[in-house]
């Protein structure tokens, strides 16, 4: 009998990664890693998806009116083993403490393109336009 595979998070994924997400930010909003660049620098988690045996997780995060989200995310990924030690007293529950690592969160940026482009001229002059396919016939 094989076992059935899906690339869908499974439900267990998905609530592991939001205790993850929500311990790693109560760590950074506590000020608790000593890194001069991440003490200085408000950072959104948005999300943390784990891998399917829960033994690694990647936080996508964003720093919020920094210039470099590289040097940002370099900071974390040097702090990763403090920040794993942190949580692991919120993930009691847990078997395996899972190892994290940190990845710029691009999203907002693929959410401005789209706006943008909804709200280019091209695209409100065919929202303007008249369907002539659709003329208002009498029936």
């Amino acid at each position: 009998m094989s076992k059935v595979t899906s690339s869908a998070p499974s439900q267990r994924m998905l609530r592991v990664g939001e205790q993850v997400r929500a311990a790693i930010t109560q760590v950074l909003q506590r000020g608790e890693v000593r890194d001069d660049l991440l003490e200085k620098t408000v950072i959104s988690v948005s999300e943390v998806r784990m891998s399917p045996d829960l033994k690694m997780a990647t936080a996508y995060v964003t720093p919020l009116g920094v210039a470099d989200h590289e040097g940002v995310i370099a900071a974390l990924n040097r702090n990763a083993k403090f920040i794993r030690g942190r949580i692991g007293g919120q993930l009691r529950q847990m078997k395996y403490m899972p190892e994290v690592r940190f990845r710029d969160d691009t999203s907002f940026d693929n959410y401005r393109k789209i706006d943008a482009l909804l709200r280019s001229p091209e695209v409100r002059r065919d929202l303007e336009e008249p369907d002539a396919s659709t003329d208002d016939k009498p029936e």
